[in-house]
């Protein structure tokens, strides 16, 4: 049976502190990114096709990784309403019959995960692992550093922050 690890988050932007969560998480057969389209408790976020984008630049610098982009929330999204984890989920089992889920998240959710919609069922049908990052690197860093025209190299994959210089995200407006 494949053990696959689904690992939703913001990615606004993606940053080695992610990169720190996907390493410990070598022990499945695949890490599915799933980058939240609308976020539960109201975070802003840049763009849902940008921040695909800027994932798929950091898959790709993290080279022979397990990770993948998953869209799955793309599909789910329903106007004026977010896309809840059990959704995912389901949607993600569906998808992969065969496969157990294990849904990752961070200690910080893990504190409020009785608060996420249908948590009992989720408990039920699937595994829940607490992961938390093992390099203190959070995409708030980053953004903040870009508002103040700082250097992003240490926060980031090359990819990633090459695309948020040429795309100007998160600088001050002029």
């Amino acid at each position: 049976m494949q053990k696959i690890a689904v690992f939703g988050s913001a990615f606004n932007p993606p940053s080695l502190g992610h990169k720190s969560v996907i390493d410990s998480l070598n022990h499945f057969d695949r890490v599915l990114l799933v980058p939240s389209i609308s976020h539960a408790w109201g975070k802003t976020m840049l763009d849902y096709q940008i921040r695909c984008q800027l994932l798929q630049a950091f898959i790709k610098d993290l080279g022979e990784s397990k990770a993948e982009l998953s869209t799955v929330e793309q599909s789910l999204v329903k106007p004026n309403t977010s896309v809840t984890t059990y959704e995912v989920l389901d949607a993600l089992q569906d998808e992969y019959p065969e496969a157990e889920l294990t849904f990752v998240i961070g200690p910080d959710n893990l504190f409020k995960f009785a608060k996420f919609y249908r948590s009992d069922d989720i408990l039920k049908r699937w595994s829940i692992m607490a992961c938390p990052q093992r390099l203190p690197i959070r995409s708030t860093d980053i953004r903040d550093r870009l508002s103040q025209q700082q250097n992003i190299n240490d926060l980031t994959t090359d990819g990633v922050a090459k695309l948020l210089k040429q795309q100007n995200l998160y600088q001050p407006s002029s």
